[in-house]
């Protein structure tokens, strides 16, 4: 039985690399493929990770940007695919949701729907992007578990992505974060959000203010230019300590355009990956992370594949970063 007109199941064929022998394995060679059409999700265990890919670039059309993030989960796959896996946990490919003829309000339910049940099988969420609306879907899929828990959101992005919005269907790339306060500000829930490079040059005087009146914590790619990383480890100490469980969120946006130039919106004094991988690892390592995304790679964008790559990289050492808790 059709699972969603949306759905499209995990393809083996995506992950394909260079053989090598146990135990120098490669992430093709780990990944388990479930097709949830006439598979069911077994029970997570292990501290399993759950993949799905979220295939839209509908928010960014919305909001004006450069289309082809809806390509961004394949490249993402057949780059990682290639990378050795250090990690015992387990990975599940289950596939893709699209968004067909701008319904995005229906994908973004779609996605939120099945990574509610991965969480209540108790996987974590990895997601691939798609544009960063992907990030209120996302959330979609964690509120229930995580309504009534301090869920902490970390966004490495250029931007704070919380422009205001009284229509929903006016919804797009910019607005999740705005759309998460407000849900979770319905509930009776703290909304816990820092970003981590933001640009002056790319939000607006309004956007400052809405970060000011959400009381979100930043820590602009000025910040991290001129300050140490025991300085900026100290502040993120601080947030996370305050936190049960966090939400890593990743908008290749946050890097340079020379490291990520297949993007929708491109910073030219962006972060370079060695100012941010330490950081995102030390998040991992606090063993808090509950879900994860990557959002913004653009393939039709990416001159030699430059972003998909620097995309596959951060998410092996995450993933293997997690893994050696297991020994």
């Amino acid at each position: 039985m059709k699972l969603t007109s949306l759905y499209t199941p995990a393809l083996k064929d995506t992950w394909s690399g260079r053989g090598d022998t146990p135990p120098e394995l490669r992430f093709f060679q780990t990944v388990a493929c479930l097709n949830l059409d006439n598979e069911a999700l077994p029970q997570g265990e292990n501290s399993a990770w759950a993949l799905l890919g979220f295939c839209s670039d509908e928010g960014v059309l919305r909001n004006l940007g450069r289309p082809g993030a809806n390509e961004g989960p394949t490249a993402l796959r057949q780059q990682l695919a290639k990378l050795p896996n250090h990690s015992a946990r387990p990975l599940l490919d289950l596939g893709d949701i699209h968004c067909l003829e701008g319904e995005l309000d229906v994908a973004q339910q779609s996605l939120g729907r099945l990574l509610s049940i991965a969480h209540i099988k108790d996987y974590r969420s990895l997601v691939f992007g798609g544009g960063h609306e992907v990030a209120w879907a996302h959330y979609l899929g964690l509120h229930e578990a995580y309504r009534d828990k301090r869920l902490g959101i970390i966004n490495f992005d250029a931007h704070f992505d919380l422009r205001k919005l009284n229509d929903p269907m006016k919804a797009n790339s910019g607005t999740p974060f705005y759309q998460i306060a407000q849900d979770r500000q319905a509930h009776g829930s703290p909304f816990d959000y820092y970003c981590i490079g933001i640009q002056q040059t790319a939000n607006t005087a309004d956007l400052f203010e809405t970060a000011e009146s959400l009381a979100v914590a930043y820590m602009s790619a000025e910040d991290i230019h001129q300050n140490s990383m025991a300085w900026q480890i100290a502040l993120l100490e601080d947030f996370l300590s305050q936190q049960e469980h966090i939400y890593l969120s990743i908008c290749l946006d946050v890097f340079a355009e020379s490291h990520a130039p297949g993007v929708s919106a491109p910073q030219a004094l962006g972060l370079t990956p060695w100012q941010a991988l330490p950081l995102l690892k030390y998040i991992v390592q606090s063993g808090k992370v509950i879900a994860i995304d990557v959002a913004e790679l653009s393939p039709v964008l990416d001159k030699s594949s430059k972003t998909a790559r620097l995309a596959a990289n951060i998410v092996a050492e995450l993933l293997n970063e997690d893994g050696r808790a297991d020994g």
